[in-house]
């Protein structure tokens, strides 16, 4: 696919939420339209978060064919991309640090940890990372900094290009659904932001409290976002208030953002508002 592809610059996802309901038959024209299916909107999200977004994954009805398909590509992006395009010798340690990551979605790694755990040389941990962010089969999400050296030194945060992938590979969804729905809102992010040359995600730490993700548009940080596997207020931590409020003061940016799994509505942090949005509706209708 790489030779295939040579030349051209348009990056293609797995499917979009939107487009998953498509496939399902359900089209979402506008906000209304959602609200007004937003039962079935929500049983189809659970089925996107376990399995992702892969069109022959979607169209399979039996989930044990699912699981077999899903297996299949991370094994055919591991070996046919990542082992035989960058000639890998060490098949062994490449499939052991994919197998790794691909377990800790959404979790800070240094190379210097992984190489710890695994018993790996570190410059091969740096070398794999990069064949399978290559790939496209994992995505490394850096540090907020100001400086390309911390940036280059600060842990990363790992995630899948697909968590249907990661669920069957890895953990299983119950185990981290929180982190499932951070990886989802990763993915999308990428995908809005993948036709803007100077648009990045990152995430960032303030006083040890982590925002999941900040949005840069050239030198301007233009939102800040956390996701909170909630049903309600009460649950939000103040935790993650209270890092979106310190980063934004910190990084001058008061579009704050919380992602829930149902929770709607807005609430005031020392003058600022932080909106709080649903997973299904910040996929469909929310940008």
């Amino acid at each position: 696919m790489a030779t295939l592809l040579s030349g051209r610059d348009v990056e293609v996802f797995p499917l979009s939420f939107r487009e998953f309901l498509e496939f399902k038959g359900l089209e979402i024209r506008n906000a209304t339209d959602a609200i007004i299916m937003k039962f079935e909107v929500i049983q189809k999200l659970r089925e996107y978060l376990e399995f992702g977004g892969f069109p022959e994954v979607v169209l399979e009805d039996n989930e044990e064919k699912k699981k077999v398909i899903l297996r299949r590509y991370f094994e055919t992006i591991l070996v046919k991309d990542a082992e035989r395009r960058f000639k890998v010798r060490e098949k062994e340690k490449l499939e052991f640090l994919a197998n790794f990551y691909i377990t800790n979605i959404s979790s800070l790694i240094t190379f210097t940890g992984v190489s710890k755990v695994l018993g790996i040389p570190k410059k091969t941990v740096e070398r794999f990372s990069s064949h399978l962010a290559t790939s496209r089969a994992l995505f490394f999400v850096q540090k907020f900094s100001l400086t390309l050296k911390e940036q280059e030194r600060a842990a990363r945060k790992v995630y899948s290009i697909d968590t249907g992938m990661s669920n069957t590979v890895g953990f299983k969804i119950f185990e981290g659904y929180g982190k499932t729905m951070e990886n989802v809102v990763t993915i999308e992010l990428l995908r809005r932001l993948s036709t803007s040359p100077t648009a990045k995600i990152y995430y960032t730490k303030v006083n040890d409290k982590e925002v999941d993700f900040v949005i840069r548009e050239g030198l301007e940080v233009k939102q800040l976002i956390q996701v909170s596997y909630v049903y309600s207020k009460d649950e939000i931590s103040k935790r993650e208030i209270y890092a979106l409020e310190k980063a934004s003061e910190e990084l001058k940016c008061n579009n704050l953002v919380i992602v829930t799994w149902d929770v709607e509505g807005d609430i005031e942090v020392n003058g600022k508002m932080v909106a709080l949005v649903p997973l299904w509706k910040w996929l469909l209708v929310y940008t």
